[in-house]
């Protein structure tokens, strides 16, 4: 255990890039702007090259920044979609590792689709039940096409669902949690004989959003995510 009143040395790109972070989320670094040179930022903190570089590509790591041969660095305005980006390997290696994970993400996927849905019905206007109606057409032209179409329309339509609300999070969750659970997918053949119901239920939440029923919506929402868990399993 270490000794709390033992001092910790820090790197010197550690303190660089806490500083570089404090800058631009002070403004003094806007979004499309360029960062100063190596050679200014070297001079600015008082390191040499190498903790200024190891700095500027933790920067790029987390989508702070971009860095093109030749140019200065630019910052850039990370999205919603960006930062889910940033743990996706992570929560992939994780699922990976750890059966219970899967139980975990299902058990978060019911919890926060459930309530997407019931934001949804309170949020919808005509656009967003276009869509909505556009994404369930989809999803039954597609029973006539590729099956695992068929399983790419059913992930958009909760996405769209999520979309609704006008939160990017929220969509970035959506689609992340859809795509982390897509690795456990049991298979196109499990869905054979399925599609009927899957479709009926999108149908029966959809019109609970339309209707503005937001218990309803989280109801039915709540028995389609139950029935659908075995849909994904450990490989």
């Amino acid at each position: 255990m270490t000794d709390p009143r033992k001092i910790v040395r820090r790197k010197l790109s550690d303190a660089v890039f806490d500083s570089l972070i404090a800058a631009i989320q002070a403004g003094e670094f806007p979004a499309g702007c360029q960062l100063p040179s190596e050679r200014e930022l070297m001079v600015r903190f008082g390191v040499g090259r190498p903790a200024v570089r190891e700095a500027m590509q933790t920067l790029e790591k987390v989508g702070l920044i971009a860095i093109s041969h030749g140019e200065r660095a630019r910052v850039l305005e990370p999205t919603a979609a960006d930062v889910i980006l940033q743990i996706d390997q992570t929560a992939r290696h994780l699922l990976a590792r750890s059966p219970q994970s899967l139980e975990h993400l299902k058990e978060a996927r019911e919890f926060f689709e459930v309530g997407m849905a019931s934001e949804a019905a309170r949020r919808a206007g005509p656009g967003d039940l276009a869509r909505l109606e556009a994404a369930l057409a989809l999803q039954q032209e597609c029973l006539k096409t590729d099956p695992r179409a068929f399983v790419a329309a059913d992930m958009a339509f909760h996405t769209a669902i999520a979309a609704v609300t006008g939160n990017p999070l929220f969509e970035a969750v959506s689609r992340a949690m859809l795509q982390w659970l897509s690795l456990f997918h049991s298979g196109v053949l499990h869905w054979k004989g399925h599609e009927p119901i899957t479709l009926a239920e999108h149908r029966h939440i959809l019109d609970a959003i339309a209707a503005g029923d937001a218990a309803l919506a989280a109801a039915v929402m709540r028995t389609h995510l139950r029935r659908s868990r075995t849909h994904y399993a450990p490989h």
